[in-house]
């Protein structure tokens, strides 16, 4: 694959980044609001706080890559970030822990592949913060599926895949 190619594949995954950790900024929003356990509304709004802290980094980098955000892709994370904060006080506790932790686990993969674009295009002054973004996804994701494991409703659907342990993330880079 060329360094072009490469940057461009990189830019295609910052964007589709950038406008999902505003969405899931807002869902998480909306989910610790809804949650009635202190420890649980603390964490996830912990949570929510990462997502906009990685939103500035990857639209730190971006512009750093003479680009920025699809603003298409703006408006859809706002309506799918509002639409799912809310649905959250409605749908019960178990669904939007499952939901979340389904998609942080994506976001690991995610943040890896941005770290190889990001090198093949020349860009290694990104890998680190990309890698540190897929470690912090990982630890979201630990944090639901732990929240799932528990609840009795886990006998009927299937938990999606565990990912490798968290130490994997750098080592399977190199």
């Amino acid at each position: 694959m060329s360094k072009q190619n490469s940057r461009d594949k990189l830019v295609g995954i910052l964007q589709l980044a950038y406008s999902g950790e505003r969405a899931a900024a807002y869902a998480y929003r909306g989910h610790w609001k809804s949650v009635a356990d202190q420890e649980e509304r603390r964490r996830i709004k912990q949570i929510e706080d990462e997502e906009w802290h990685h939103r500035q980094l990857v639209g730190e980098m971006l512009a750093g890559l003479n680009t920025g955000p699809k603003g298409s892709r703006e408006i859809r994370a706002i309506i799918i970030g509002r639409v799912l904060g809310l649905g959250c006080h409605l749908s019960g506790w178990f669904a939007p822990m499952y939901g979340a932790g389904k998609l942080e686990s994506q976001n690991i993969v995610e943040y890896q592949t941005a770290a190889r674009y990001a090198r093949d295009c020349g860009r290694q002054d990104l890998i680190d913060c990309l890698l540190t973004m897929a470690e912090v996804e990982w630890e979201h994701e630990r944090y639901f599926r732990e929240r799932v494991l528990q609840s009795r409703w886990i006998r009927w659907l299937k938990v999606w895949p565990e990912p490798p342990a968290k130490e994997l993330i750098r080592a399977s880079f190199d």
